[in-house]
């Protein structure tokens, strides 16, 4: 039972894909995160955007780079996100 327990603790961390729309901020970005859900009424689907402040120490993300976020403890009034990697630069 002990070892179930541990599995399933492991991998609670959630991980989002989106570009870099801002880079103004000292060891900040700003991602945006777009989700295509389907309507509940209408069925049809739909875009939604949410924008995460994102922890970047190294400043490796730049604006238009596709980059992979992990969820993390509050770093600030709006951090809750770290960068994981960046997938794609900006051309």
């Amino acid at each position: 039972m002990t070892d179930e327990k541990a599995v399933d603790r492991s991998n609670r961390r959630k991980v989002r894909e989106g570009t870099v729309v801002s880079d103004a901020m000292d060891a900040t970005v700003i991602v945006a995160v777009v989700e295509r859900v389907r309507h509940p009424r209408y069925r049809k689907t739909v875009q939604r955007t949410k924008r995460l402040y994102v922890h970047d120490a190294e400043g490796a993300a730049k604006v238009g780079d596709r980059v992979r976020v992990v969820e993390t403890r509050p770093l600030s009034k709006l951090k809750r996100w770290r960068l994981a990697e960046v997938t794609e630069r900006a051309r």
